[in-house]
């Protein structure tokens, strides 16, 4: 699970289009949009296990050809557009490589144990002496 930018980066293939974002007039002219694709199953990064995890995880993020796809069209600038889709991968990747803690059960201590049943007499005779009596 050790892995850099850098790494991912020299994996990583983009695609650079026309944003519809900021940009004035340059919006035409310049290609800042940037698309960026990474191959799970080709990675030398992973481990088998991890490639299997991946892609349970990140099921709805593959499209058909097996390719996890990020867009970022935010900045006017190529490069920035780049950087953020970069650690939004390494982001994505982190997290579904992630093992939550499996959580160790414990028992109820004797002291809350005694002070729950405590308080719980407690309401039974106030519930008790609510009730009004016949007997006289």
């Amino acid at each position: 699970m050790n892995f850099t930018k850098a790494d991912l980066q020299k994996e990583t293939t983009y695609k650079a289009s026309r944003s519809g974002g900021k940009g004035g007039q340059n919006v035409n002219k310049v290609s800042s949009k940037v698309e960026l694709l990474f191959s799970v199953n080709n990675s030398l990064l992973f481990t088998d296990e991890e490639k299997v995890l991946l892609n349970e995880k990140l099921q709805s993020r593959l499209n058909k050809d097996g390719l996890v796809q990020v867009i970022c069209d935010e900045e006017r600038s190529q490069y920035l557009n780049k950087e953020k889709a970069i650690e939004r991968l390494t982001v994505l990747l982190t997290k579904a490589l992630h093992k939550p803690k499996v959580r160790k059960a414990t028992k109820v201590s004797k002291a809350s144990k005694a002070a729950r049943l405590e308080s719980k007499k407690i309401n039974s005779a106030k519930k008790e002496n609510r009730k009004k009596s016949f007997e006289d």
